[in-house]
């Protein structure tokens, strides 16, 4: 089956899957993964057909919504692809992405190894911040019951990824524990340039929510 043919039907498959989710994980935020990481991965001279895949696929075993998120990254990938007869190793370079690509609260050291991988987590940290990563982090927080923000509730400094998902904070919290980190954790050169200017927009963004939560007068 042709390259463009096997990228149509793995759209049509996620499209149904996450066109519903209100979390921030939607086919919207997957899609703006796989353009961006297009983008990068012709700039980093990549494997821009591995990479769309992985960006395609990257979400289908996220820890945060699937129990035995390894399992699933392993079997849902090749079920996937295997029914649209993409050769093994093409396979295994996709298992690989969708099996590494979760931020895991960043206390679990990165395995991932290709250069397509690297792409697809730099393109998944950017959709995480910047103007789109703010309206994502209250999407997520709504969704799941967690408050606005409580100054009496400090950021939290987590050891390991059980402490990441239990001890699920405040919504303003979220932006110390993890998006706030993401600048400093970019692959690729491409990728650490666009952080820069999304990071300082939440920067700002957090000193004017906090002047506004203050009552300040400018």
């Amino acid at each position: 089956m042709e390259e463009n043919t096997v990228i149509n039907q793995v759209v049509e498959q996620i499209k149904a899957q996450f066109k519903d989710d209100s979390s921030g994980h939607d086919w919207f935020h997957i899609d703006r993964v796989r353009r961006t990481a297009k983008k990068i991965a012709t700039i980093e001279q990549a494997d821009v057909y591995v990479t769309e895949l992985g960006a395609l696929l990257h979400d289908i075993a996220d820890h945060k919504f699937v129990e035995n998120p390894d399992e699933a990254a392993l079997t849902s990938t090749a079920q996937i692809l295997s029914a649209l007869n993409v050769p093994q190793k093409t396979i295994e370079a996709v298992q690989h992405i969708v099996l590494n690509c979760s931020f895991k609260g960043g206390v679990e050291a990165n395995k991932m190894k290709s250069l397509e991988g690297k792409i697809v987590q730099d393109a998944d940290k950017l959709d995480a911040i910047g103007a789109i990563g703010i309206a994502r982090t209250f999407a997520f927080g709504g969704k799941f019951g967690a408050i606005l923000f409580d100054p009496n509730i400090g950021p939290m400094d987590h050891k390991d990824l059980a402490s990441y998902q239990k001890n699920r904070s405040h919504t303003i919290n979220h932006f110390h524990e993890k998006l706030l980190k993401l600048k400093d954790l970019m692959h690729t050169k491409t990728a650490q340039k666009m952080a820069l200017k999304r990071h300082q927009f939440m920067e700002d963004y957090l000193i004017e929510f906090h002047h506004e939560w203050n009552a300040e007068i400018n």
